[in-house]
């Protein structure tokens, strides 16, 4: 059996969450901790979608605000929100979402890629659709999503 077909059949877990009205999802690998919405500090100059820093246990956690990086209206956050807490190459990030609503078990094969009439900076960040009963769930890349100059500088 060749490699491809290993990884293929390969279950693998992600964790979807909604940002507005849409359900989007990461792999669960990435994700430390979630924890509920706490005020951030704003950071002067940094890009429109850091919502500033917060303290967790000592370590200053950059939060992004999902929405506003995917293009999305921002909305105030309240205490229904939450923080997932993510491992994105060698930094720890905070990112602000709506809620997470499950937990799903996928194959490779089940990823669908984005169709060519989203914009170079979709297809940047979100490398597959799944389509599960009545929901289309875009599968984010975490290091594509953030690899921007300006979180960068921030």
């Amino acid at each position: 059996m060749n490699t491809s077909t290993v990884e293929d059949v390969a279950a693998r877990e992600l964790i979807a969450f909604r940002v507005g009205a849409q359900e989007f999802c990461i792999n669960i690998m990435t994700v430390r901790e979630i924890r509920g919405w706490t005020m951030a500090t704003v950071l002067p100059r940094a890009p429109k979608f850091v919502r500033g820093v917060i303290n967790l246990r000592g370590a200053v956690l950059p939060i992004v605000d999902l929405a506003v990086r995917l293009g999305l209206p921002s909305a105030e956050p309240t205490a229904r929100n939450v923080i997932i807490v993510a491992q994105v190459n060698n930094q720890q990030i905070g990112l602000l979402v709506d809620e997470v609503s499950d937990i799903l078990t996928t194959n490779e094969k089940d990823i669908q890629a984005a169709p060519d009439v989203s914009s170079e900076l979709v297809r940047s960040f979100v490398r597959g659709l799944l389509s599960l009963d009545e929901r289309m769930i875009s599968l984010i890349s975490l290091d594509h999503l953030l690899a921007a100059p300006e979180l960068e500088a921030a």
